[in-house]
């Protein structure tokens, strides 16, 4: 039996994979919500203050942060039922809020 594929001698440029955006939501997945909030709120904040007065982008910010300040009021340590389901939402839906594009080095 014969092979008739052939080694290429030069191997395909294969085009660069962007660097993969990563947020504090993901990147904590499996530790306590609250200190997941706490942490995404960090992050929302430091977003917010980067950008300038009149983007369209800050009340989504600023929405999220209030939300998440609402939300752990009371003891988060033991979050209600309701209240972990509404912060868990929150963070999903707000996890792609303040990511950039990774800009190609081409």
């Amino acid at each position: 039996m014969t092979d008739n594929t052939s080694d290429p001698t030069v191997p395909e440029q294969q085009p660069a994979m962007p660097a993969r955006v990563e947020n504090s939501t993901d990147a904590t997945r499996g530790e306590p919500l609250a200190m997941r909030a706490r942490k995404r709120k960090v992050e929302l904040v430091a977003a917010l203050a980067k950008l300038p007065a009149g983007d369209r982008g800050r009340g989504d910010i600023e929405n999220a942060v209030a939300s998440i300040d609402s939300l752990l009021t009371g003891d988060a340590d033991h979050l209600a039922g309701t209240t972990a389901a509404e912060l868990s939402r929150l963070l999903e839906g707000s996890k792609h809020l303040a990511e950039t594009a990774p800009t190609s080095s081409s």
